[in-house]
């Protein structure tokens, strides 16, 4: 099997994990987005300790490496807390359809900072894309209904920046269960704080449905790592569209929640966009 088409099963599997992971944020219920990440981001933690020690890797990283894993666990952090907001206060598709416009920053950024060609119509199709999020945000004047859509764009852009730091990292031959450990680690020490001054008691349901959004977590967290590593973003990203479909399929069955018409216009949108452009870069290669 080539590297891109690990790349593709990697992202593929990412897409359900993650999908599963905002299923399970969402079953814990009325809990503040930091609880939530805190606990998403130990399990990963853990998991990531255990194969680290399994395989007998040195907990160290390159000096030259630190500043852009400070950068990738930071804008990680923030993406996630985004993320698990617009979760929390959105149909569960038009959440995970806002995070899924990352792929088109990745583009984006690895063109800016990485220096990966693209061409004007691949910059286009940012263009595109983000006008179709428009119809999911659906602007209007008022902001109390706008922003947990706009957080969860915030999210989307900083997800798309912290996986363009991933594949700068794997470049750099960091290997992804250490990058995945240094993000997981950061985003516990910085949100333990507050957690210490306003935890909020959980049942043990909530707990269980935390756990699991963790191991889930850390499914997609691998996975995605090992995509970017094995290829770049602009051959495989259409496929993380596929967590959409999976978060539809989750969200009608399990909360019975159907997207409006204009979220769907903006789900077209933005997937067609995205096999467009996977399409033309298939075409060049």
């Amino acid at each position: 099997m080539t590297k891109k088409y690990k790349g593709i099963l990697f992202i593929t599997c990412s897409a359900f994990c993650f999908a599963l992971m905002n299923v399970f944020v969402k079953l814990a219920g009325d809990l503040p987005s930091i609880q939530k990440s805190f606990f998403r981001n130990l399990v990963a933690c853990l998991f990531a300790l255990i194969l680290i020690i399994k395989d007998k890797e040195k907990l160290s990283y390159k000096k030259e490496n630190i500043p852009l894993l400070l950068l990738r666990s930071t804008l990680g952090t923030i993406g996630i807390l985004c993320n698990f907001y617009a979760v929390d206060h959105l149909v569960l598709s038009d959440a995970s359809m806002l995070n899924k416009l990352s792929p088109f920053f990745v583009v984006l950024f690895s063109y800016v900072f990485l220096k990966e060609k693209a061409s004007l119509f691949e910059l286009g199709c940012v263009g595109v894309a983000f006008l179709g999020s428009l119809f999911v945000i659906r602007p209007s004047f008022d902001f109390a209904q706008m922003m947990p859509a706009i957080i969860g764009l915030i999210g989307a852009i900083g997800a798309g920046s912290a996986y363009t730091c991933v594949r700068a990292l794997s470049l750099r031959n960091e290997k992804g269960v250490k990058i995945v450990f240094f993000f997981s680690a950061f985003s516990c020490i910085v949100t333990l704080p507050y957690l210490l001054f306003n935890y909020h008691p959980m049942t043990f349901a909530q707990l269980i449905c935390l756990l699991c959004a963790g191991l889930a977590a850390a499914g997609g967290q691998f996975s995605i790592t090992a995509a970017y590593a094995n290829a770049p973003a602009k051959d495989i990203s259409a496929f993380d569209y596929s967590q959409v479909i999976f978060s539809a399929i989750f969200s009608y069955f399990i909360f019975g929640q159907m997207p409006s018409s204009y979220s769907f216009i903006g789900y077209i949108i933005i997937i067609c966009t995205g096999v467009v452009l996977f399409l033309k870069q298939r075409q060049k290669a």
